[in-house]
C-alpha cells in the first residue's frame, strides 16, 4: 500500500456540494483518498500526519483558463507601461505616465544593449497617455540607427521607429490594414493587428512561440503560476512545433514541476484541416501535466486599440469599427471543421460583433455535425450581451469572461470607448450565470498580471481604478467568483472530472491561503495572500 499524507489545514474550501468544508485531506499517489476529519483516512489505514499548513487555508488550486506562456518571457524584453508590475522573480517595475517616461525609460534599456541588436518593448498602452500618440517620431528620439518595437500591452498593436518601418518596405505607398498613416500620407509608426504587424515582427526577430518554447521560460511560467496559486494555466495560442513537444514534455514531466499546462495550437497559417489533424494528433500526446488537442481562434482585436468588432453605434470617438484577423467566411469555415471533427474550440471576442459571427458560426456547424459535448469557449466576452449569453446556453457554449478589464480600463472604456451605458455592462458575469452558461474569469497574462483571486475580487465588486463602481447589477457573488477560477474553469477546459474541486478521486492540486478568502470583506478578497500551492500531492511553498 502507498503511503498516505494527510494534511490538516485550518479551513479546506472543497467546491464539492456534499462537504464544502473539511479541515483534513488524506492525499495517496498524487490523488486525493479522503476529505474530511482528523479520522477522514482511517478507513484506509491512515497515515502520517502534515501538520505544515496547520494556521493556513487550503481551497482547489487555481485554474487560468486563458493565459500565455510568455508571460514569464517577455521580461526579457523592456518593460514600458502604465501600470506597476511584478516580474516573475518578485521585482516591481514602476509604471511610467507619460510619454516622457516611456522615452527615457526605453533609453536607458537601449543602453544596455549591443550594437546593431533591436530594442524591443512591451506593456505601453496610449489610452491612459492621451496628450499625444505614441509615433516614430518619439521612438526615433531613444535611436535612429537601432530598429525599435514597442508592442501595446493588448497585443494587437505596436509602435516602430522609422528604421523598423524601412525594414518592412513601410511606406506612403503601403496599402495594409493596420498601417496607421499621419495627415501627410506617411505611416505613424503604429501597425495594428496581425497583418500589419507580422512583416516588421519577423523582420526583428520578435518570436512570442519561440520566446516562450526555452526550458528557463517554461520554468519561469510554472514560477509565474505557482505565485498565483494556480495549479493549471493554459498557454492560449501556442504554435508548438515537434521539437517544441519534446521540450515541453521532458520540462513539465519533472516531479517538480508545479502546473499542468493546457497548450492550445493557435488556428493561423495552415488549413482547417490541417489545423483539425495536428489538433488530434497532438491530443494522444498529452500527458499528466500536458494537455493538448484543442484549438484557439483569433476573431477580431482589442477594445482599447479601437480594432475590436463591436456592433452599432460603434466607438463613441467615431473611430473605424475594428479589424477582423480571421475574416467571418473562414471562422465559418474553421467552426465546420472543427465540430466535425469533435476539436474543442476556444474562440477570442472582444467586440459584441465578433461575439455574433462565432456564435452563428456554431449555430451552423452544430446543426451540420452535432456534437452536446463539445463545450466551445468564446474568450474575453466583454461586450457580450444578454440575448448572446441565452444562445450560448442553449447551444452548450461555455464563456471565460475578462473580469480584469473592469479595473485596469473601466474609467477609459467609459469615457473613450463604449460610453457610459454599454460599459456597465462589460464582462457581464451575473448575466452569463443567470442565463445558465458555464462561467470562468481570466488575466490573460502578460496582458494583466495573473491572480485569480484579483480576477475574482474584479467580478465580485467592478471596481475602476478611480474607485468606481461599473456596472453594480453584474456583481457576482465571492463563491460564484471562487467557483469560477476553480470547478468553472476545469469546465471549460475538459478537466472537471480531474481538478477543480477537493473530492475524492481527483488529482491533489491546491491553493495554499493564508486567510479564508469565504470570510473575508468582499473588497478584501484581492488582499488574501497566496502561501504556494500543491500539486499531485507535491507541497510547493512560496
Amino acid at each position: 500500500m502507498s503511503d498516505t499524507t494527510i494534511f490538516s489545514a485550518k479551513k479546506i474550501i472543497t467546491m464539492d456540494p456534499n462537504l464544502p468544508e473539511a479541515t483534513h485531506v488524506a492525499v495517496r499517489d498524487g490523488k486525493i483518498l479522503a476529505v474530511g476529519g482528523a479520522d477522514c483516512a482511517d478507513q484506509w489505514g491512515g497515515g502520517v500526519l502534515d501538520k505544515s499548513m496547520e494556521g493556513m487555508f487550503l481551497s482547489p488550486g487555481f485554474v487560468e483558463g486563458h493565459a500565455h506562456m510568455m508571460a514569464g518571457a517577455m521580461w526579457n524584453y523592456a518593460y514600458a507601461g502604465y501600470h506597476d508590475r511584478i516580474d516573475p522573480k518578485g521585482k516591481l517595475w514602476r509604471g511610467m505616465t507619460t510619454i516622457d517616461e516611456v522615452i527615457a525609460g526605453l533609453k536607458e534599456f537601449c543602453d544596455t544593449l549591443p550594437d546593431g541588436a533591436p530594442l524591443i518593448g512591451w506593456g505601453f498602452d496610449p489610452i491612459f497617455l492621451t496628450t499625444q500618440r505614441l509615433s516614430r517620431a518619439h521612438l526615433d528620439q531613444v535611436s535612429a540607427d537601432r530598429p525599435i518595437a514597442i508592442v501595446f500591452s493588448n497585443f494587437h498593436l505596436l509602435c516602430v521607429n522609422s528604421k523598423a518601418l524601412e525594414m518592412a518596405e513601410y511606406s506612403s505607398a503601403t496599402n495594409v490594414e493596420g498601417v496607421v498613416k499621419g495627415a501627410d500620407g506617411n505611416p505613424t509608426g503604429e501597425l495594428q493587428e496581425m497583418a500589419a504587424m507580422f512583416p516588421v515582427m519577423r523582420r526583428l526577430g520578435i518570436e512570442f512561440g519561440a520566446l516562450s518554447q526555452t526550458e528557463d521560460a517554461i520554468r519561469t511560467y510554472g514560477e509565474v503560476a505557482c505565485r498565483a496559486g494556480v495549479t493549471t494555466v493554459t498557454d492560449l495560442f501556442s504554435m508548438m512545433q515537434d521539437s517544441d513537444l519534446d521540450l515541453m514534455l521532458k520540462v513539465t514531466g519533472g516531479a517538480d514541476y508545479p502546473v499542468r499546462i493546457v497548450s492550445v495550437q493557435g488556428a493561423m497559417g495552415t488549413s482547417p484541416e490541417d489545423l483539425a489533424k495536428r489538433a488530434l494528433e497532438l491530443r494522444g500526446k498529452s500527458t499528466d501535466k500536458l494537455r493538448l488537442g484543442a484549438v484557439k481562434l483569433m476573431t477580431d482585436g482589442s477594445i482599447q486599440g479601437w480594432t475590436a468588432r463591436v456592433k452599432w453605434p460603434g466607438y463613441i470617438d467615431g473611430q473605424p469599427n475594428g479589424i477582423w484577423n480571421t475574416p467571418p467566411e473562414l471562422i465559418r469555415e474553421l467552426c465546420q471543421v472543427m465540430q466535425a471533427n469533435g476539436v474543442q474550440m476556444h474562440i477570442h471576442v472582444n467586440g459584441d460583433e465578433a461575439a455574433e459571427v462565432s456564435i452563428d458560426a456554431i449555430e451552423k456547424a452544430i446543426q451540420k455535425a452535432p456534437w452536446d459535448g463539445h463545450r466551445h469557449v468564446l474568450q474575453h466576452c466583454q461586450m457580450m450581451s444578454a440575448d448572446q449569453y441565452r444562445r450560448c446556453a442553449e447551444m452548450g457554449i461555455c464563456t471565460n469572461i475578462f473580469s480584469n478589464h473592469i479595473w485596469y480600463f473601466g474609467d477609459q472604456h467609459s469615457a473613450r470607448t463604449l460610453g457610459h451605458e454599454r460599459a456597465r455592462r462589460m464582462n457581464a458575469a451575473r448575466t452569463a450565470l443567470d442565463a445558465g452558461v458555464h462561467i470562468a474569469l481570466h488575466s490573460d497574462a502578460p496582458v494583466t498580471p495573473m491572480g485569480p483571486l484579483f480576477t475574482a475580487w474584479c467580478a465580485v465588486n467592478r471596481r475602476t481604478m478611480t474607485g468606481k463602481t461599473l456596472g453594480a447589477n453584474q456583481r457576482i457573488t465571492v463563491l460564484e467568483a471562487l467557483y469560477a477560477i476553480t470547478l468553472g474553469a476545469a469546465f471549460t477546459l475538459r478537466m472537471d472530472g480531474e481538478i477543480g474541486s477537493i473530492e475524492p478521486g481527483k488529482k491533489a492540486d491546491f491553493a495554499i491561503l493564508g486567510d479564508d478568502p469565504t470570510a473575508v470583506d468582499p473588497m478584501a478578497l484581492k488582499d488574501v495572500p497566496v502561501l504556494g500551492t500543491v500539486s499531485g500531492g507535491m507541497v510547493h511553498l512560496l
